[in-house]
């Protein structure tokens, strides 16, 4: 198997050859064809994710493929059957061996570079704006980083559950594509005061924060009375600096989400968010935003897309089928 190792934190992945891996119970074989890349990927390979694993490892947290082969005493998944895998590492390889548990089947319709771009970003912004932060129809949805992985398929969330969404982003490009994924007003990032224009907009009921830093402080100055400010991420490399004496007297409720700890302690908010998510695609609510699809042995560029932020939505490596 052909797989994207990481050896040594802090220093350049390779692409190398290994063994196949060894097959337990509880798990599946599958045959990759796709994996989605994230800003996650980036940090892993430095050593700084909050759940970077021990080296040597290969990234790649969402992988899509077929199913050929299942462990010992393990019925499910289906021989055969397509699925997406959320396996927090491995996906950036032809072959991978997973947790049978954690292969989800998806849609005839759906295409394997879609899977591969659909859960941590569609999942994240569901569950953000849905269960933690209950977002009403009507509402108005401020959105940083919106033409991002995550920040686009906020909006278009957004849009579905009924909200007026405001989208910030870097550039008349990435603002165009932010208004065909259903944005009501944009906001360049790189000319615009993000707080004056929220504010003249009448402010926002829900800030989505996938940037942190200076916007993410602008924002916070611009949410209503009884808003919510989600912190998704850090893409500035900086944390907002909020203040809780306003938080206090404007009633502002501040939500931290990692998406991929539900797996621990409540895994059913999960797989309950992507069966509505799997649901929407199906019936052409939603369609991931692929702007660059790349071979594996182009990983490390596909990678210096997302740490160039020259990508919009999501980048996916594609894997050639195994003979």
């Amino acid at each position: 198997m052909k797989t994207y190792r990481v050896t040594e934190l802090g220093k350049h992945p390779s692409l190398i050859d290994l063994s196949a891996l060894p097959l337990q119970k509880g798990f599946a074989r599958i045959d990759i064809r796709a994996c989605g890349l994230n800003f996650a990927d980036l940090l892993m390979s430095k050593g700084t994710y909050q759940d970077t694993p021990e080296v040597p490892f290969s990234l790649g947290m969402e992988p899509a493929g077929i199913v050929t082969e299942l462990g010992p005493d393990t019925e499910a998944p289906a021989l055969g059957a397509r699925v997406v895998v959320f396996s927090g590492r491995d996906g950036l390889a032809d072959e991978g061996v997973f947790p049978a548990d954690r292969c989800l089947p998806i849609p005839d319709n759906m295409s394997f570079e879609d899977a591969a771009a659909f859960q941590i970003a569609y999942g994240t912004s569901h569950v953000a704006l849905d269960y933690k932060a209950q977002l009403k129809p009507g509402e108005t949805l401020l959105v940083l980083g919106a033409a991002g992985g995550v920040g686009l398929t906020a909006v278009e969330i957004g849009k579905v559950m009924g909200a007026r969404v405001i989208a910030c982003a870097r550039g008349a490009e990435k603002l165009e594509i932010c208004k065909r994924a259903g944005a009501d007003h944009v906001i360049d990032s790189t000319t615009e005061d993000i707080r004056s224009v929220v504010k003249s907009l009448g402010g926002a009921d829900v800030v989505y924060d996938a940037v942190g830093g200076e916007q993410g402080e602008a924002a916070f100055r611009a949410t209503n009375p009884d808003g919510r400010f989600l912190y998704i991420g850090f893409a500035s490399g900086d944390m907002p600096k909020l203040k809780p004496n306003h938080m206090l007297v404007k009633n502002i409720t501040a939500i931290g989400l990692y998406w991929g700890g539900y797996l621990r302690f409540k895994p059913e908010v999960l797989t309950d968010s992507l069966r509505v998510l799997l649901d929407w695609y199906a019936d052409g609510k939603i369609k991931p935003h692929v702007s660059h699809s790349l071979p594996l042995e182009q990983a490390d560029q596909a990678l210096e897309l997302l740490r160039s932020r020259k990508s919009t939505g999501k980048v996916v490596v594609t894997m050639e089928p195994n003979a």
